[in-house]
């Protein structure tokens, strides 16, 4: 049988992971329903919305505030396929779009190039780090 799993995340800007999802072709909805195996839901604050018949909760981390935790079910490798495995698609997108997020606030040239490995390689420019 099949579950829903938490994993703590430091997710801790919203808008980062709402352009981190636009960017990998996912939706974002506030206040909705999260589908699991054997069709089960359960109502969360944020929602991604994914292609397959599951999706993945984002939902305020108790014991951190201002972090949320993602959780979603891992049966069958719908949800892997795709955000990667443990998330890793979808928290460097996450982490690409908070740097340049925060580096556009401090007035900072940013370049991105994507890398054939599937690295991507930020440079910021101008200034005061």
């Amino acid at each position: 049988m099949s579950h829903f799993t938490t994993i703590q995340t430091q997710i801790r800007d919203l808008d980062a992971l709402r352009d981190a999802c636009t960017e990998l072709g996912l939706g974002f909805a506030d206040n909705a329903k999260c589908r699991g195996y054997a069709g089960m839901t359960r109502l969360a604050p944020h929602v991604i919305q994914l292609k397959g018949p599951y999706d993945i909760a984002v939902e305020p981390d108790q014991e951190n505030t201002g972090s949320y935790g993602l959780t979603t079910d891992w049966w069958d490798g719908h949800v892997a396929k795709e955000v990667g495995t443990g998330y890793g698609r979808l928290l460097q997108s996450y982490g690409i779009h908070k740097t340049m997020r925060e580096a556009r606030t401090r007035g900072l040239r940013i370049h991105r190039q994507q890398e054939q490995d599937g690295s991507v390689l930020l440079t910021l420019e101008g200034g005061a780090l």
